[in-house]
């Protein structure tokens, strides 16, 4: 007779209670299905509908176009790193703005864990490799910020590494952006019922299983952790050259819009259409620490 499978039901003290969330129950809880979408006090109550959500990344997307033939013409160069949780929709974000721009020069860079050789290099230097050159356009998803959250947390790197990371890294990107390039930083930020939720929805479907990593279980218990860490990456990164773009993505349909939208606003390309742009959400996009709830 075949062995019951071992129970990953954890504990959790979530808004001073204990919870149990077990990952592999088919049922999500009350308790995180009912406060979900407005956790982390989401300004909105329902998602944004999917028609008007169609209709304008429709439009969103055909200005990006324009933005690469403006980078094909100019040679600019465009770098957006989007951060954020595990479950926080930095996926779903970099696949709105991306999939009908032409993959010959709009690139995703989602590296994996540095090989032997890379861990002997400068730090920063396997991701330097992949920015992009004239006419190019580079999302990363995930990126050095890793030795900002991920590493420390899980203890993948030492306190003297992490500090360091923290001090260097203002002075690595306004070395970036006085290359010229166009720099975004976005950091998705999610309540902790919604990313209960979307690991169980991972967890309980086919062809989304392959995203719930062994990591993301790990981090079930360690989202004070995750939470310090992040509060000081916006502290102390968070700068006039390198602005960190916050974006509340509970609704990842608002969530996308806006974060394409202030990259349209943010660049001058040739035939650009401010009414199909639309105004930035700021309930939903702000800039640095100070919008993180």
């Amino acid at each position: 007779m075949a062995e019951k499978a071992e129970s990953r039901a954890v504990e959790l003290d979530i808004h001073d209670k204990k919870r149990v969330f077990d990952i592999d129950d088919p049922k999500l809880p009350d308790w995180i299905s009912e406060k979900a979408f407005g956790s982390d006090d989401y300004p909105y109550d329902k998602k944004l509908a999917n028609k008007e959500y169609e209709k304008t990344l429709k439009l969103l997307q055909i200005e990006l176009v324009k933005v690469q033939f403006w980078q094909q013409k100019t040679g600019q160069r465009v770098i957006a790193v989007f951060e954020g949780r595990d479950a926080a929709g930095k996926g779903g974000a970099i696949h709105a703005t991306s999939s009908y721009m032409n993959p010959r020069s709009a690139r995703v860079v989602a590296l994996t864990k540095p090989t032997e050789t890379e861990q002997g290099q400068w730090y920063y230097q396997r991701y330097v490799a992949t920015f992009p050159t004239a006419g190019e356009f580079v999302l990363f998803d995930r990126s050095w910020y890793n030795r900002a959250g991920v590493e420390p947390v899980m203890g993948f790197c030492t306190k003297e590494q992490y500090e360091k990371f923290l001090e260097e890294t203002p002075r690595f990107e306004e070395m970036v952006v006085s290359e010229g390039i166009h720099f975004f930083k976005f950091w998705l930020n999610i309540g902790r019922e919604m990313q209960l939720k979307r690991f169980h929805d991972r967890r309980h479907d086919p062809l989304k299983m392959w995203k719930l990593s062994p990591m993301d279980i790990a981090s079930l218990r360690k989202w004070g952790d995750y939470t310090d860490k992040r509060d000081r990456m916006l502290k102390e990164t968070h700068t006039d050259h390198a602005p960190w773009t916050v974006v509340r993505a509970n609704d990842k349909r608002r969530a996308r819009i806006n974060v394409i939208r202030h990259i349209l606003t943010s660049l001058d390309y040739d035939g650009k259409d401010r009414k199909a742009i639309g105004a930035v959400d700021d309930k939903i996009l702000g800039s640095g620490p100070g919008f993180v709830r």
